[in-house]
């Protein structure tokens, strides 16, 4: 088992620390390290390095060339810099690379070169330049962090929603901090700095002093600080020699190592692993590495060339000219396993030499044991083998995976173009078709499109070959790209294949392919769909050929004209008179002399010209309602000048009950008769209304006027609404025998209400009487209907 831990270094009693080779570089770099801008991107991601040109005094008239590598050291792209000095470089949680320039222009590159956008970080920051700045990465994003030339800091939390936050002023601050780090705590960015022996603690409103908890006595100044990679711990080194290690709440101190080395290190990471104990700092100089923690050792390295770190989730990659090595903690499991005399489970079966066989063999001892975590293990193991390939080069470890997650490994393979590996693991996964081979088959069609080396047939072919009808791939989505692209053509060509019509249309209306989107919006049946496309076309065409482009389609045009209803009133008269529909522009009068005419003389006219319109088109009826209108208005213009008060916009009924109620009865019977109102509905209307003036003199007179064709059951309906039971009963005597019972129950007279239902023999009207009788009051009554219902019945 000595070959197994010979590469093991203890760190006090309770921890061992390894460091292995992931891979040996052979990127062929033509500058060292130390004279490059290095940005290595955490879970086995990719690095970058752009010589730093902009640190000598004056710049060298050669453009730096920005190189992007694979953490196995193999090329991704390459390109010529042509833009302003660059201060600092990072990759964000997409792995986009960020080049933070001196005048706080962030650009921003794909993986493989690919420039995607920029933005800036404020004119502040454009005004006093950048010193210093920081990619870091929190809950809610990726970040940037800015030093100006003003000693001010501005940060954006996350570079995808840009918001940013000039920070407080530091008090006294007169030159740049000997050194600074973001923070992240309660999903809020916060600066930490130091000035001198004082730390500052920035927030968007504040800035606090920050004291340490058992810092050792004599620190003049701090000169290197890291957060961990959970940016739950912090460390400070110091001009003293001594490390300080606490939690990132400053509430609580870890430990405090002295390394004896006072000059400042070139980087300082966390090392740990989750749900470890164990807490260390790894410390790089130019020469040396040491690896610290809570115990009066260290673990020392030689470096034998210029090294750059890269914290990971649970160790820190080492990288330099020829090798690239990983530094950790040796899990507890892995310790039971080899150390000397171990009789754990796992070291007896790695004894067998054969772990899988060995694993195999002894679950088969275990009663009732579970094969779905063993299979798991074996297939993500097979995963990272795969991944980790020299080709292929993402250095994952067991617990980086399992943080990344799949889908996020797989989005990383697609970034690199990996397809068939991609496909090749969602397959060996089985994993949903909408997840896994469809969305990475999408996205190797958008990559596809890009290839304009190859005929649009020949792409559009091989794309609908290799596609079909997968499930969860967009054909629209591919298009798109194929039109970013410049490839319009190739981009319709793709839309053929795309089933969804409210996919194609969107498209197609981009590409100024108008007339193609209305017919395909009409196949869908979709009216909003269609409505989208003819308002784009109007704003497209002139009046003429958008008119001509509707009649070619019925559909199109009906739709319009209900648009136009309610939204362009001219232009759908112009569609009605351009089809001769001479019904319709009737309508259309009808509704304009009430919506936009406001003068008596406009509304006349209007209607003048609907009923002209309405005679064009036979329609007798509506041409004569449309006359009888035209005469109302002007005989209620001419009541309101004779008798004022307010007859406009009323109907024939509201016109004669206004006058009924204003005392103008005879004016009223006028129009009654000029209008041919019935008679039943004339003395309907008078009666409501002398009720509601509560006239009741001239109600009594009006009933007598001649025999009421309406019967006088409805005086007593009206009476008593109006809660006058002595008027009532004056017309329920006049009422009709048939309505009699009625009339005498609406009056409350119970008991002669019974005497005519028995003297009519009614059961119905007895039966009535019954249901308004009460026992305390109406006892007799009751006994009457009884013995008289007793009577019918005996003969």
């Amino acid at each position: 088992m000595d070959c197994y831990t010979a590469n093991w270094n203890p760190l006090g009693d309770s921890a061992f620390y390894r460091k292995y080779e992931l891979y040996s570089m052979d990127w062929d770099l033509k500058e060292e390290l130390r004279d490059c801008l290095v940005a290595a991107a955490p879970y086995g991601g990719p690095i970058a390095l752009l010589r730093n040109l902009w640190r000598k005094e004056k710049a060298a008239s050669v453009r730096p060339v920005l190189e992007i590598y694979s953490a196995s050291g193999m090329p991704l792209a390459s390109l010529m810099w042509k833009s302003g000095p660059v201060v600092s470089l990072g990759w964000s949680a997409e792995e986009e690379l960020l080049c933070v320039q001196e005048d706080g222009v962030v650009l921003v590159y794909g993986l493989h070169g690919d420039f995607r956008r920029h933005f800036s970080m404020g004119n502040e920051v454009l005004q006093n330049r950048v010193l210093d700045a920081r990619i870091f990465h929190t809950e809610l994003g990726s970040g940037v962090a800015i030093l100006t030339g003003a000693h001010r800091f501005t940060l954006s939390a996350n570079v995808s929603d840009l918001k940013l936050r000039r920070m407080p002023e530091v008090p006294g601050l007169q030159s740049a901090p000997s050194c600074w780090t973001t923070l992240c705590r309660d999903r809020v960015a916060h600066i930490l700095l130091a000035v001198g022996p004082d730390l500052y603690l920035l927030d968007h409103a504040t800035c606090s002093p920050v004291t340490l908890p058992g810092l050792a006595p004599g620190v003049s100044s701090f000169l290197q600080m890291a957060v961990s990679f959970t940016s739950r711990h912090l460390a400070l080194f110091t001009d003293t020699g001594y490390i300080w290690m606490g939690t990132a709440s400053f509430k609580e101190k870890l430990c405090e190592f002295n390394c004896n080395i006072r000059a400042p290190p070139k980087q300082m990471v966390w090392c740990s692993r989750p749900r470890s104990k164990e807490r260390a700092v790894v410390v790089a100089w130019e020469r040396r590495l040491m690896v610290v923690g809570d115990t009066p050792e260290s673990i020392q390295f030689v470096l034998d060339e210029d090294s750059y770190l890269v914290p990971e989730l649970d160790g820190v990659r080492i990288f330099s000219r020829t090798t690239h090595e990983f530094l950790h903690e040796v899990p507890v499991a892995s310790e039971e396993i080899f150390k000397i005399a171990s009789m754990a489970p796992g070291a007896l079966l790695l004894e067998a030499q054969k772990e899988y066989e060995a694993a195999s063999f002894g679950k088969c001892f275990l009663d009732r044991f579970p094969p779905d975590s063993f299979v798991r293990m074996c297939q993500d193991l097979r995963i990272l083998n795969a991944i980790r390939d020299y080709h292929i080069g993402i250095p994952l470890t067991y617990s980086q995976y399992k943080q990344l997650t799949i889908q996020v490994l797989l989005d990383r393979l697609v970034l690199r173009r990996l397809y068939p590996l991609a496909i090749q693991i969602c397959e060996y996964l089985r994993l949903p078709e909408v997840q896994g081979v469809s969305r990475i088959l999408a996205h190797w069609a958008c990559y596809k499109v890009q290839q304009k080396d190859v005929s649009d047939e020949d792409v559009a072919r091989a794309i609908n070959q290799k596609l079909g009808d997968t499930p969860g791939v967009s054909y629209s989505d591919i298009a798109a790209r194929a039109y970013g692209c410049g490839r319009t053509e190739l981009a319709i060509k793709l839309l053929e294949y795309e089933p969804r019509s409210g996919e194609q249309v969107p498209l197609l209306l981009k590409m100024k392919r108008s007339k193609l989107a209305l017919s395909k919006a009409i196949e869908s049946g979709d009216t909003d769909l269609v409505f989208t496309v003819l308002l784009h076309l109007k704003n497209e065409l002139n009046r003429g050929d958008f008119f001509m482009t509707l009649r070619n389609q019925p559909m199109a045009l009906s739709l319009y004209r209900q648009f136009c209803k309610h939204q362009e009133l001219e232009t759908l008269k112009d569609l009605y008179n351009q089809d001769d529909n001479h019904q319709e522009l009737g309508s259309f009068h009808i509704r304009a002399s009430y919506t936009a005419e406001e003068h008596i003389e406009g509304r006349v006219a209007a209607l003048q010209k609907a009923a002209e319109a309405f005679n064009k088109a036979k329609n007798d009826f509506a041409a004569k309602a449309t006359e009888d209108q035209m005469r109302l208005l002007r005989l209620q213009r001419c009541l309101e000048d004779e008798l004022g008060g307010r007859f406009l916009d009323l109907s024939v009924h509201d016109t004669v009950t206004t006058l009924i109620l204003g005392g103008h009865n005879k004016r009223a019977e006028q129009v009654a008769r000029d209008f041919r109102i019935p008679d039943k509905r004339l003395w309907w209307l008078k009666l409501t209304a002398l009720a509601d003036l509560e006239d009741w003199e001239e109600l009594e007179k009006f009933s007598k006027s001649k025999k009421s064709p309406i019967g006088y059951l409805p005086f007593v309906e009206i009476c008593m609404k109006q809660h006058n039971k002595y008027e009532a009963k004056k017309y329920a005597s006049r009422v009709g025998p048939e309505q009699k019972v009625k009339a005498l129950l609406l009056v409350g007279d119970v008991a002669q209400a019974a005497d005519v239902a028995i003297e009519h023999r009614n059961e119905a009207e007895m039966s009535l009487v019954l249901s308004h009788c009460t026992g305390a009051t109406d006892g007799a009554t009751v006994d009457k209907i009884q013995r008289a219902r007793a009577q019918a019945q005996k003969k």
